[in-house]
């Protein structure tokens, strides 16, 4: 959470619409240099006068984020493995491979969700449950 100084000088830098869609998503405001963006339409930023650890921040295109909807090199330096972001190093950047889909598309994490995959075992089980047997009174 910030102080309030630092949520109206961002409100300043930032701007209305944008202040209250970040207060909505990640309740905090943040203003920094705009880095890239990606083929899902993510926006990535980038803020060296944050706190350590907290100075690259993505704003996700769509209006339900998840962190798989990051690729894979903006995904490396978001976590600072690297120094230069996808966008200034082609060799990191997305390049569409042959096999690929013309259009941008990921598989969304189902995990706690009814579409989670659940494993089978197609073994016989070694132990059989118990059914009790009640007998009819007299």
């Amino acid at each position: 959470m910030s102080t309030i100084g630092r949520t109206l000088k961002n409100l300043g830098r930032v701007g209305i619409k944008d202040f209250f869609k970040q207060m909505n998503y990640i309740g905090d405001t943040k203003a920094g240099a705009l880095i890239g963006t990606d083929r899902f339409g993510n926006k990535y930023f980038e803020n060296n006068d944050e706190l350590p650890l907290r100075t690259r921040w993505v704003q996700y295109a769509s209006k339900d984020p998840d962190a798989a909807q990051i690729e894979p090199g903006w995904h490396a330096w978001m976590s600072y493995n690297l120094d230069k972001a996808p966008s200034q190093d082609p060799t990191v950047g997305y390049q569409r491979r042959e096999w690929e889909d013309t259009d941008a598309k990921t598989i969304p994490n189902y995990t706690q969700t009814r579409g989670a995959y659940k494993p089978y075992s197609t073994v016989k089980s070694k132990i059989a449950t118990w059914e009790p047997v009640a007998v009819a009174r007299k």
